[in-house]
């Protein structure tokens, strides 16, 4: 092993990892929007089977692969499939751009938790916080102070290492950012209007489960996991050797979706109790709606709720950076100081570009959404469907009896069900 590569301590800090990987924004803003353009209860039933059976496959297919190497993507496919490993620089390459372009984001959750802290949103309309997230975006020293301040941390923790650094992060805020989300639910289900909000998300409208709907269940599930990059791979290359990868799967899965749904019951019935607001999609919920719903409910509603923001923001970017830092250590040798700093000044540059330039921005994410992650976790599930013994996974699963008794379920739909899913994504985002 690497020098300075290091593993987790725990199954408990394995599983706090991988799910803040997978919790991320798209959580808070985009799956309770879905839900409701898409028959509320009836979408999160498909979801939750589109999770189930496409997306904890090929979480199985992708934590395999890192497991079993103890590698980064690139070292893994060169070790299990040679003739595939051009996939692993696609992958160290897609979560490069994904940690330059997502830390943009990040600093908008950063700079409104700071100004949440300051009450700069006390007594807002909606017209004067559109403007503010505008002003934000707007004014380049501000957009690039907290873009630096946001990878500026996420470096930091990176830096102290998987077990202290990655894991010890994880451990302490991945509770905290599900009591945090909890306590939001408690305040926004008991504000005047709130029943309006559940209606939304739970009122079973199975006449909207169309074609649309049902490629958003689909890739809003694939999405939720972070697969198809690498994080998957190179987390799970830090667990124990003895780790049980089924338990560990099922608990990142379970956590994962629950969150989504605490998000959804956060979000929708505050927004339906103040008049006038309806749920819109992307960063303008939380960047401009939302700082007006929740600083209505006074307190440090605000503040708590962007907190929860900026951690989710924040594990999710670690994960992506560590890809690129474990390529380093494990391909060229580096030593972890020196691959930390190297990363964070080439996402430096790269960032700085996508946050002067929303082109730019734009073209980054829609190569790494709708190319190198589809792409990324179609060669993951050949290679481990198709290429690899059938001994290997078999191996991982049977160290649980449950276990044991799906794989059969999980290979078949590893082998047939899941390329076809990912193409039909694929194809769906390129349309």
């Amino acid at each position: 092993m690497a020098v300075g590569r290091g593993s987790f301590s725990s199954r408990f800090a394995a599983i706090m990892a991988l799910a803040g990987s997978a919790i991320g924004l798209g959580n808070i803003w985009r799956f309770p929007y879905m839900v409701g353009q898409h028959g509320g209860a009836a979408f999160i039933l498909l979801y939750v089977f589109f999770c189930v059976f496409l997306s904890l496959p090929v979480f199985f297919a992708e934590g395999i692969l890192g497991k079993t190497s103890r590698l980064n993507p690139l070292g893994a496919l060169r070790a299990k499939a040679p003739k595939w490993s051009w996939a692993g620089y696609m992958g160290i390459l897609a979560a490069f751009v994904i940690t330059s372009y997502y830390s943009v984001v990040g600093g908008w959750s950063l700079d409104y938790f700071i100004r949440s802290i300051s009450r700069g949103f006390h007594g807002m309309t909606m017209e004067e916080s559109a403007a503010v997230f505008h002003s934000i975006t707007a004014t380049s020293w501000e957009v690039l102070a907290v873009f630096v301040g946001f990878l500026g941390l996420t470096a930091l923790i990176v830096l102290a290492g998987v077990e202290k650094g990655i894991g010890g992060f994880s451990k302490v805020m991945m509770p905290l950012l599900f009591v945090m989300m909890l306590l939001i639910v408690v305040r926004s289900l008991s504000l005047p209007g709130a029943g309006e909000g559940l209606n939304y998300l739970l009122k079973p409208d199975f006449s909207k489960i169309d074609g649309p709907a049902i490629a958003s269940a689909l890739g809003q599930s694939f999405f939720s996991l972070s697969l198809g990059v690498g994080c998957v791979l190179t987390y799970c290359s830090y667990m124990p050797e003895d780790e049980n990868l089924f338990a560990t799967g099922m608990w990142t899965a379970l956590f994962d979706t629950i969150f989504a749904l605490l998000a959804g019951f956060a979000v929708m019935p505050a927004v339906f109790s103040v008049s006038g607001l309806e749920p819109g999609a992307g960063p303008s919920l939380v960047f401009e709606t939302l700082p007006v719903v929740f600083t209505k409910m006074g307190g440090i509603v605000p503040v708590v709720f962007f907190l929860a923001v900026l951690v989710a923001a924040l594990t999710s970017s670690i994960s992506m950076f560590e890809v690129v830092v474990a390529w380093l250590i494990d391909e060229k040798g580096m030593r972890r100081g020196r691959a930390v700093l190297l990363v964070f000044l080439a996402a430096l540059a790269l960032g700085a570009v996508c946050a002067l330039a929303p082109k730019v921005f734009s073209a980054c994410d829609f190569a790494t959404s709708n190319i190198f992650m589809t792409l990324g976790a179609l060669v993951f599930v050949i290679v481990i469907g198709w290429v690899v013994p059938k001994s290997e996974p078999f191996k991982e699963f049977s160290s649980s009896p449950s276990g044991a008794r799906l794989f059969p379920v999980f290979w078949f739909l590893l082998k047939w069900i899941c390329p076809i899913a990912i193409a039909a994504i694929a194809v769906t985002n390129l349309l």
